[in-house]
């Protein structure tokens, strides 16, 4: 469903010219699973899945989604994607069903279709309570379940993720992550970009640890143990990371 291919990114800078946010990136992630993109702040996990959902453009490299280009192809892509940030940007004015069903509309689904979908996934994230709320008056939590809702309004085949427990306390958190988990259950090709190791050894079917833009390693966490005889993923993180660093510093002397 998502296909990656030596994917790049670099920004200019007047002060330290060309900045590389990621370099030469490979992976695929398929119908069904959950894929971790795994590193700190800075990483450059954002910047790879802005490219996917084509936010951004690549300097380099090519990917494809659900079979269309990202960059040729770039409305078809966004058709087929939905896209979750920690960032949720709900509206003040808008009840939490005016929301969704503003974003359905703009995905053209017919209006029958439309509502039976609406209560189908107000139902299922227990929102038939807030339904009439305003954003304005919205928890936290509340407002992540608008922001999942909206996200799978057309049902798309592939969800993209990006650090979305960040800020929430735990209920909330465990609450994204079931449903993260229900939506695998369903078939759909899930890209979950976070830097919380606890999430991706009870989440992710398989993870790349990316760090300064480059993927260090791929694999599920079994396979990634016994390949680097580790048998604790945190440590088996920052070992990666620091080997990373070394090589850097060698190469610099």
């Amino acid at each position: 469903m998502i296909h990656v291919e030596q994917l790049s990114k670099s920004f200019d800078d007047l002060r330290r010219g060309s900045i590389v946010a990621l370099d030469s990136v490979s992976f695929d992630v398929q119908a069904g699973e959950i894929f971790g993109l795994l590193g700190p702040n800075g990483a450059g996990k954002t910047t790879c899945l802005r490219m996917l959902s084509t936010v951004l453009q690549p300097s380099a490299g090519s990917a494809t989604v659900a079979g269309y280009d990202v960059v040729t192809q770039a409305q078809d892509v966004r058709t087929h994607i939905g896209f979750m940030s920690c960032n949720t940007g709900i509206y003040d004015r808008m009840t939490a069903w005016e929301m969704v069903e503003y974003f359905g509309r703009l995905y053209d689904i017919e209006e029958n279709k439309l509502q039976e979908r609406l209560d189908r996934i107000f139902t299922t994230l227990q929102m038939q309570d807030i339904k009439d709320l305003l954003g304005s008056k919205m928890s936290t939590g509340m407002k992540q379940k608008v922001s999942i809702a909206r996200t799978i309004i057309h049902d798309p085949p592939v969800l993209i993720f990006d650090e979305p427990t960040s800020g929430l306390d735990v209920l909330v958190a465990r609450a994204v992550l079931k449903t993260i988990e229900a939506l695998r259950e369903e078939g759909k090709c899930i890209i979950f970009s976070t830097h919380i190791m606890r999430e991706v050894e009870k989440l992710c079917d398989r993870v790349a640890v990316i760090y300064k833009g480059k993927i260090l390693a791929i694999g599920s966490i079994p396979e990634l143990e016994e390949q680097y005889h580790e048998s604790d993923m945190e440590e088996l993180f920052f070992s990666l990371i620091q080997e990373h660093e070394d090589q850097l510093a060698m190469k610099a002397q």
